[in-house]
């Protein structure tokens, strides 16, 4: 078993099949092949079923994957802690985010890292839920995570093996045609978006969560779609199919795009959280982290 047939093994599971892995790797399929019947033989089992030009994990498979994070993780630390990347004059950092913080304040701490460091390469992975995020930091996936939680997320934040940071709020706002139901400069107060037809993200977001719970409370909300797509919310709000609450972040670029956006009464309140994993980051985590939560604000 050796890092390269493990870095094959995990482009499969991450790109979802051996040729989209191959390309990824610029790598030839039998090339990519042959690295994983070698590490099959290594391991003594089958690590992947293979159903048409699919792959499903299979139980062997499943084990393998943290630990082969683990394993690629720790030699980035050894790579990290000589040479250039040593000093941020190279290597890369993966983010798993969730859709609404990628505007603000992901933004903004990109910029700041970019700006500071920039050689190191960024990649922004999204991560639908706050569930997906803190798995995939929990996992090695990536090493630091933005989600998003409020007051009326029935379940607790999962951190097994994670810490969290708070990175400041965000509060919701309601998106609607410009000739929408309700008149410009004047809030909605929950009540009055009964009967009307909302847009949502997929549960797990703290967006749905706002909207469940208006239900909950008895307010007639009708859900005319829901996707997972955050960047379908504004065409389907100006096709006039539905109204869709989202955080203050997106209001700027909703009003560029010919919407009509309006507070929320009372104004419901997003929290932005940092995680990173309980385990030793590499120098490109820990100067992003540094970025993202001052001293001050830890």
């Amino acid at each position: 078993m050796d890092f390269r047939q493990l870095t094959y093994f995990l482009a499969i599971v991450d790109h979802g099949g051996f040729t989209r892995a191959a390309a990824a790797l610029h790598v030839s399929q039998p090339s990519l092949s042959q690295a994983i019947q070698a590490l099959e033989r290594d391991v003594d089992g089958r690590l992947f079923h293979r159903i048409g030009r699919r792959v499903v994990l299979t139980e062997a498979g499943g084990a393998l994957v943290p630990r082969a994070r683990e394993a690629l993780h720790a030699l980035e630390l050894a790579r990290a802690s000589v040479g250039s990347v040593r000093e941020l004059r190279g290597g890369r950092l993966e983010i798993a985010a969730m859709p609404s913080p990628t505007i603000e304040p992901l933004s903004t701490m990109v910029r700041r890292f970019t700006e500071r460091y920039p050689a190191v390469s960024l990649s922004l992975r999204v991560a639908l839920t706050r569930e997906d995020v803190v798995e995939r930091v929990r996992t090695g996936g990536c090493e630091l995570g933005l989600l998003t939680t409020s007051l009326t997320t029935s379940s607790p934040l999962p951190i097994r093996d994670v810490v969290s940071h708070p990175v400041g709020d965000d509060r919701l706002v309601l998106v609607t045609p410009m000739d929408g139901p309700f008149p410009a400069g004047q809030a909605v107060r929950r009540e009055q978006l009964g009967g009307h037809r909302l847009i949502v993200g997929q549960r797990g977001t703290g967006i749905r969560a706002y909207v469940d719970d208006l239900k909950a409370q008895g307010i007639d909300v009708r859900i005319a779609v829901e996707t997972e797509h955050r960047m379908a919310f504004l065409p389907l709000v100006l096709g006039g199919v539905g109204l869709a609450v989202v955080t203050a972040s997106w209001a700027e670029l909703s009003e560029r795009a010919g919407a009509l956006v309006l507070d929320l009464e009372p104004a419901p309140v997003q929290h932005n959280v940092l995680v990173i994993r309980k385990a030793q980051l590499t120098p490109a985590a820990r100067a992003f982290l540094e970025i993202a939560v001052p001293p001050a604000s830890s």
